[in-house]
Order: C-alpha cells, then sequence, then structure tokens
C-alpha cells in the first residue's frame, strides 16, 4: 500500500470512529419526567427519548446573569445581611460538584454547572453586582450545621423543606418541585414498582428524607445509608445494592453519565426544594422570597430551568411552585 493510500484508510477510519462516538453518545442522551403520571421516560429508561439541549447551556446562563440587573441599595439597607454579603463581595454557598443537571463539576471550565449552580450565581449577582461565589461542599447530614454556625450564607442542594429541618434553619422558597423514585441497573427487571424493594437492599442519602419514605411504605426493604450521591451510585453500579432511591431529578442525572444505570418513571413523594438560610437572619429569607419572586416573575427561573434541567426534562416549562 502507498504512503498516500494508508493515509486515506486511516482517515476514513477516524471519520467512521467519529461517527460511532456521536450515535454512541446520542443514544445514550434521554429525558426525564418529574411526575408519577407522565408517559414521558426518564434518562435510561426504554424507550427514553434524547433531549434537545441548547447549543450552550453555559453561554444561555451567562447571558442570563449579565442581563440581571443588581439590588436597588435600598432594598439592602446598613446592617442586612444582603448589604453584609455584598460587602464581603462574594456568596458563600453550600452546595456539591457531584449532581448532575443540578450542581455538577465541569472539569473542562473548572465551573460547577446545573440548575442549583446557576440559581446561586444569580443571586450573587442580584446582590454583589457579580456572580462571585465561594462553593463549601455540603452532605444531607451537614447542611443545617454549616448554616447554623454561619460557614455558609446559603445552602442550593435539593434541598427538601421539612418541618422539622424548618426548626432549625429558615428555607426560602420553595423554587422546585421533584418526587422521589428509584434507580436500578439498566438490565434489572425484577425491580419496576416501589413494592418490589421488599426484601431488597437499597441504599438512600443519609440525613436525606429518602429512608424514612422507604422504611414507611416498604418496610422489608433493607436500607443502607451513605453520605454522598456518588458513594449510593457506586454501590449500585458495583453490585452492593439492588436499588438506589432519591429524587428523580438526582437520579436522572446520574443516569445522563452512566449508561449503564436507568430510572424508573414513577414518583412516590413530592419533594419541594428550598433555599436553606441561617434561622437567625429572617431579614435574608425575605430578600431572597422576593427575588425569587422576580426571576420567576421576568421569566429568567424558566430559561434557567429551560437551560439545564430542561435539556434532559421533556415537555415545556413548568410552572414555579408557590412560594411561602
Amino acid at each position: 500500500m502507498t504512503i498516500t493510500a494508508a493515509l486515506k484508510t486511516a482517515a476514513t477510519r477516524r471519520r467512521a470512529g467519529a461517527l460511532v462516538a456521536i450515535v454512541a453518545a446520542t443514544a445514550l442522551t434521554a429525558a426525564c419526567s418529574g411526575s408519577s403520571s407522565s408517559t414521558a421516560k426518564v434518562p435510561g429508561a426504554p424507550g427514553a427519548r434524547a433531549g434537545a439541549a441548547p447549543a450552550d447551556s453555559a453561554a444561555v446562563i451567562d447571558s442570563l446573569i449579565a442581563a440581571q440587573k443588581p439590588a436597588d441599595a435600598s432594598l439592602m439597607p446598613a446592617g442586612s445581611t444582603a448589604a453584609e454579603i455584598k460587602k464581603r463581595g462574594k456568596l458563600l454557598v453550600g452546595g456539591t460538584q457531584t449532581a448532575a443537571l443540578f450542581s455538577l463539576l465541569n472539569p473542562t471550565t473548572g465551573k460547577v454547572d446545573g440548575f442549583d449552580a446557576a440559581l446561586s450565581r444569580l443571586l450573587a449577582q442580584y446582590i454583589i453586582g457579580k456572580p462571585e461565589t465561594e462553593l463549601v461542599n455540603v452532605t444531607a447530614q451537614t447542611r443545617e450545621a454549616l448554616l447554623r454556625n454561619h460557614s455558609v450564607d446559603t445552602v442550593f442542594a435539593t434541598y427538601t423543606i421539612t418541618p422539622e429541618r424548618a426548626k432549625v434553619i429558615n428555607f426560602a422558597g420553595p423554587y422546585y418541585l421533584d418526587g422521589l423514585s428509584i434507580q436500578v441497573k439498566k438490565d434489572n427487571t425484577d425491580i419496576t414498582t416501589l413494592k418490589d424493594l421488599a426484601g431488597k437492599t437499597v441504599v438512600t442519602e443519609s440525613g436525606s428524607t429518602a429512608a424514612r419514605t422507604i422504611k414507611a411504605q416498604v418496610p422489608t426493604a433493607r436500607i443502607q445509608l451513605f453520605e454522598t450521591n456518588t458513594e449510593c451510585l457506586q454501590a449500585l453500579r458495583q453490585g452492593r445494592a439492588d436499588a438506589y432511591v432519591l429524587d428523580q431529578g438526582v437520579l436522572a442525572g446520574n443516569a445522563t453519565t452512566n449508561p449503564d444505570v436507568k430510572v424508573l418513571s414513577e414518583t412516590f413523594s413530592k419533594e419541594a426544594y428550598g433555599i436553606g438560610l441561617p434561622l437567625d437572619k429572617p431579614d435574608f429569607k425575605k430578600f431572597v422570597n422576593d427575588w425569587l419572586r422576580k426571576i420567576e416573575a421576568d421569566g429568567t427561573w424558566g430559561k434557567v430551568w429551560k437551560a439545564t434541567l430542561g435539556t434532559q426534562v421533556p415537555g415545556a416549562v413548568p410552572t414555579p411552585p408557590k412560594i411561602g
């Protein structure tokens, strides 16, 4: 074979390989449902269809942040929590780097992307005039403690509002409504509904609301607790657990990046997410709630949803839950 022919053959193989990679990547992109009554599929579910992601979600978020005007000085009087944050020059955000679609570290850019991450940057822009945030990693067990000792100003971390938590911290919102669902390995056909968890080993995050719900609805399930989503997912993928129960949005994010797992379309609870705030700073709760109402009314909330969760969830932009 001549050198020219060899080069042409190599180029052809490279193009073919690239085409295979594109087809494979497309096949792994799927859509999720936030309701047990919806016919839409979640990522990894049989028949799931690909979501239509914007050409550049990060650019969309950046443009929304740039377009948001900072709060008027009259809304941040001297001594207020917002004024203190503005003086510091950055918003301390309790969050995570491992929840795809909500708050996931992008190794290429070094930024944390997703619905929660974008909202935290928008809040910083509104207070400070620039999207300066400092992320403090939290788990379901450490969130309240970090808010109570003022290590963070806010927590954006798929944080379900409960009466027990509301006794020790404040919640702004709710700003999103999700539901508990089940994740299993892609080839699992034994678990299709909640009742199938009977006698099975089920993992979930310690400190989440899921363990209590599983115990109440499927008493014979063997529950194992881990601190993070990553640890729960690893236990499932390694066969140390039969199923993983958590908020469907988080599980859907797992399925978009791990093609060996799937999410069942059924949800069996309602999880209203709130922005965690210190209990002893009631002025900040009012400030953040007013900001949420503003971005919901002017369409910013919907555009953030479309650029993040909406790249996988089919259908129209949902109506935000009622605040307060």
